[in-house]
């Protein structure tokens, strides 16, 4: 069993004993020294682009292991990022309750201007095109499938990788080679759908299916692929429960998808500020974490 959560939730990371280089939508990255990175998951959630104005407890420790859990697990597939160096011990002595738990020191590395995402089932922005054109990102399909089936073998759709508070858009393999070169293109897919039908193939013996799921990857200083960023976690993935999946709707869901789900009937508008979530909403979405993460993990 994985050990209980602890700490308090946090919105925002502040730690003065090294340069802030960025905040994203869910992480805030620090420089150490030169060559790393302190990588601090917070609890902030983003929703169609925005970021939410209440965290949810428990959220950044759960993204922090459940990658490093498939990060250790896949690492035959293609290396991450991740050094084996205490987070506590990059930090004042003042500033380690920051990071105890949900922060990661990494190599600093060149990312790809491309994500990685890989689709084993029909759901999402996927579906509503197959209902359009039989395709998704103008890779065709049979015809008769419906929602949230099972996709005859996982399909590689890369996107480009917006700046905060932009929409990624879906771009063809080939626009991808265009950017990244054909080898380097080729690579990245291939590791993508390896990584993916490994994850998925262990996922279901813990009752979960992985829907679809995004990668995220960076080149080292001999030019070898490194995986970066996040592993297969309930941000970066649509995951199922086994016993409640029905093709033809869309099953409930251990992400985010609660969130959106919610914020869709709410009547807001999709623009900045989010609105502030209900106590029990925020409750409901730490549960869907934890309850992924104790499945995958236990």
């Amino acid at each position: 069993m994985s050990a209980p959560l602890s700490g308090q939730p946090m919105l925002e990371s502040r730690i003065a004993s090294l340069p802030l280089l960025h905040r994203g939508k869910v992480r805030d990255i620090y420089a150490v020294g030169d060559d790393k990175l302190l990588i601090v998951t917070t609890d902030r959630l983003s929703a169609f682009d925005v970021i939410m104005p209440v965290p949810i407890p428990g959220k950044g420790e759960v993204l922090t292991r459940v990658s490093a859990f498939w990060f250790d697990r896949l690492k035959a597939i293609v290396p991450s990022q991740a050094l084996d160096i205490a987070p506590e011990s990059v930090v004042a002595d003042s500033e380690r309750d920051q990071v105890a738990g949900r922060a990661i020191v990494v190599k600093k590395l060149k990312a790809l201007p491309v994500e990685a995402i890989v689709r084993g089932y029909l759901a999402g922005s996927g579906w509503k095109e197959y209902q359009a054109s039989q395709s998704v990102c103008g890779i065709a399909l049979p015809a008769g499938l419906v929602q949230a089936d099972r996709l005859p073998n996982p399909i590689f759709t890369p996107s480009t990788k917006a700046a905060a508070g932009a929409h990624d858009q879906n771009i063809t393999f080939e626009q991808m080679a265009a950017l990244t070169g054909r080898d380097l293109a080729t690579q990245v897919r291939d590791a993508s759908l390896a990584l993916y039908r490994s994850a998925a193939e262990y996922a279901l013996t813990r009752g979960i299916i992985i829907a679809d799921t995004k990668f995220e990857f960076g080149l080292d200083e001999a030019g070898k692929l490194v995986w970066i960023d996040e592993a297969l976690t309930p941000d970066s993935s649509r995951f199922w429960p086994v016993d409640q999946y029905r093709p033809g709707s869309s099953p409930p869901s251990f992400d985010k998808q609660f969130v959106r789900d919610w914020l869709e009937a709410s009547g807001w508008n999709k623009q900045a500020p989010g609105p502030l979530l209900p106590a029990d909403i925020v409750a409901r979405t730490s549960e869907k974490y934890r309850e992924v993460m104790t499945r995958l993990l236990a």
